[in-house]
């Protein structure tokens, strides 16, 4: 008989994400949605594909990510973010893995992430691998505010088939996002200690770290190669990488 497997997911206000996400994993044994105060359709939607949805007060990404993972009675885990899709392919690989006797206690997958519905393929963001399915015993995610891994107790493989990560359908969305991880990362900052306070450091932090990782993506990771899009991630990416440096000087000054 085959391992059983659950599907993890958290949620605020992803009604224009969620039903292609579940769409993609209506073959698993069990779907659970631990979700956050949305106030739109999103809790709709996850009852009306049969998701198990639970409403929890926000407690950090992995914390969050961690209690929907308690909740998985399966043997085997898959820990997804809202607006990611598994591909078919993926999805056969999955099955016909818990089919059989799984060597491994978890395993990479690569995720294809879209800007602008672009599949950025340079620059470091392909093939972005992320740990996602796990005997749910073996792993877990570090409970940071933001930019969460997980960890594993056991041994890791790769899979071949890919993730589809719908991250940033517009620049409005993009800047929000990177607006709100930058605060989350400041905050992180903050805690360690690099606040920038000396002027060497700020302009370390400010401005010439986000210049030196612009350079280095778009150019020696061949960032380039993927348009304009590519030029607008790039260019985005190292303003946030300012953003939450000075935003950790700023939190630091007050």
């Amino acid at each position: 008989m085959g391992k059983t497997l659950s599907v993890a997911i958290i949620t605020k206000n992803e009604e224009a994400n969620l039903r292609r996400t579940l769409e993609s994993v209506r073959w698993a044994n069990e779907i659970v949605v631990v979700d956050s105060g949305s106030t739109d359709k999103t809790v709709d939607i996850a009852s009306a594909f049969g998701a198990k949805v639970i409403r929890e007060e926000w407690g950090g990404f992995g914390k969050q990510k961690n209690y929907a993972i308690e909740l998985c009675t399966s043997e085997w885990a898959l820990s997804l973010d809202a607006d990611e899709e598994v591909s078919e392919a993926l999805a056969q690989e999955i099955t016909h893995l818990l089919e059989e006797s799984p060597e491994a206690d978890a395993y990479f997958v690569s995720r294809r992430n879209l800007f602008l519905g672009r599949w950025i393929r340079h620059g470091g963001y392909y093939p972005d691998p992320k740990l996602r399915l796990f005997r749910k015993s073996a792993a877990w995610f570090e409970e940071r505010a933001v930019h969460e891994t997980m960890q594993c107790s056991g041994a890791t493989r790769m899979l071949q088939g890919n993730l589809i990560h719908h991250a940033y359908p517009t620049l409005e969305n993009y800047i929000e996002h990177m607006n709100r991880y930058s605060t989350l990362g400041a905050e992180q900052a903050v805690a360690k200690g690099k606040t920038g306070r000396s002027l060497s450091a700020f302009v370390w932090n400010v401005l010439l770290n986000p210049t030196a990782t612009f350079v280095y993506n778009y150019i020696f990771r061949l960032g380039f190669l993927d348009g304009r899009e590519g030029l607008l991630l790039h260019l985005y990416h190292s303003a946030y990488v300012s953003w939450k440096y000075a935003k950790a000087w700023q939190s630091a000054k007050s």
